[in-house]
């Protein structure tokens, strides 16, 4: 084995500086570093995996082994400069499909030969959710990059610590504190020596769309979660437990992964607890019950603006659907809303417009899309979809126009 830095595609179960076998049974991901691009190494690799399980079992075990586009070399410090070791392609869709990369803290550690794996990721999909344990032998630097994970991370340290650094602020996890951010560019995590952690990954868009159910009500702004929080008390212990539940769970066959019914009314659970348990920017107003019974004005004139996004309507008209005055549809938008009807109005067309650019709906530009809803200064228009999505529009017709 050689050298510690450690890039992975999320996208797969290793990447192509990496020979790995996966015991689907146990989910354990055994990653062996090569300087050759050779068959040879990769059936020595499944030979040395065999002899540790068979060794560990005591009888024959079944594995599941990639070959196909194992290897990619790319020698350390050649040509980059950084000692970073790039990677891009994939091999399985089994996890995430964006590309992290690690890198030793340590820079003498470059290029040291190791007996044993320095590093271990363990992962496996459950719907909308991801569970992933993983630990490294020394301390590294992983870094999020191309286009990031479009879903949040709940990180749990069992041994040694970590520590979050997202837009200029660290936090770090240990013991019983655990961390929660927002897979975007640029996230860093910088890991201690003897560290071992499990998390929980959940889709950004099922826990957005839970809470505009819970709250009856689009949101106004991007999720936020408070990036440190105490896994030890209240909702947030509940969680944990759930997490250590589902780690142990997805190892058995005919499990609740393994069960579509199961496996709904799991996610409903782990949804519920973390928006409920975990403090986040609309917790406040989820607590506060005051959105727990929408009048039909408010429904009915949410159903007519969206009905209507793409043409000029006045808020007499909104009125008129809903069957009440103005001026009462003001009112229950403030108490009901926490918005004024103009402001709903304003939402649903950035909400129409992004889901236009998202699905690639109509082949014009972004101009012509946002023009189509009413959006006719592009720097105000640009400024209010970023703070709504946390992205510029055409960051978002890019993105999905792969």
């Amino acid at each position: 084995m050689t050298t510690s830095i450690l890039p992975v595609d999320a996208s797969v179960l290793g990447t192509f500086d990496i020979v790995h076998v996966l015991d689907p049974m146990e989910l354990e991901t055994h990653l062996k570093f090569v300087e050759t691009q050779s068959t040879f190494d990769y059936f020595q690799a499944t030979r040395d995996f065999l002899e540790l399980q068979a060794h560990a079992y005591s009888g024959p075990v079944a594995f599941y082994g990639d070959k196909h586009g194992v290897f990619r070399i790319d020698t350390a410090g050649s040509d980059q400069g950084d000692g970073m070791i790039p990677t891009s392609s994939r091999v399985s869709e089994r996890l995430h499909g964006r590309v992290w990369s690690y890198q030793s803290q340590d820079r003498d550690l470059i290029r040291v030969r190791f007996d044993n794996p320095i590093t271990w990721i363990t992962q496996r999909r459950l719907g909308s959710m991801t569970i992933s344990n993983g630990g490294d032998r020394f301390a590294a630097q992983i870094d999020i990059g191309g286009d990031g994970i479009d879903g949040y991370c709940f990180s749990a340290v069992l041994d040694g610590r970590v520590t979050l650094i997202q837009n200029g602020t660290e936090t770090t996890c240990a013991s019983t504190n655990g961390i929660v951010f927002r897979a975007t560019p640029g996230t860093r995590l910088m890991a201690s020596d003897a560290n071992a952690r499990e998390n929980l990954w959940i889709g950004a868009s099922t826990l957005e769309h839970a809470l505009e159910n819970m709250l009856g009500n689009r949101l106004h702004g991007p999720l936020v979660f408070k990036p440190g929080f105490d896994w030890s008390s209240g909702l947030a212990a509940s969680l944990r437990g759930q997490i250590d539940f589902l780690m142990h769970e997805i190892k058995r066959q005919g499990g609740a992964g393994d069960n579509p019914v199961a496996l709904a009314s799991l996610i409903d659970l782990v949804v519920s607890l973390v928006l409920r348990g975990i403090p986040h920017n609309y917790l406040e107003r989820l607590d506060s019950g005051r959105f727990a019974a929408v009048p039909a004005y408010v429904r009915r004139a949410e159903d007519f603006m969206r009905a209507n996004a793409a043409v000029v309507i006045r808020m007499e008209q909104v009125a008129a659907a809903a069957g009440c005055s103005v001026r009462t549809l003001g009112a229950v938008f403030r108490h009901f809303r926490d918005t004024t009807p103009l402001a709903a109005l304003h939402a649903i067309r950035l909400e129409h417009v992004h889901a236009e650019l998202k699905h690639a709906a109509t082949g014009g530009s972004v101009a012509e899309v946002a023009r189509r809803y009413g959006f006719t200064n592009p720097g105000r228009f640009t400024a209010a979809y970023r703070r709504r999505f946390g992205e510029t529009p055409t960051e978002t017709a890019k993105r999905h126009s792969r």
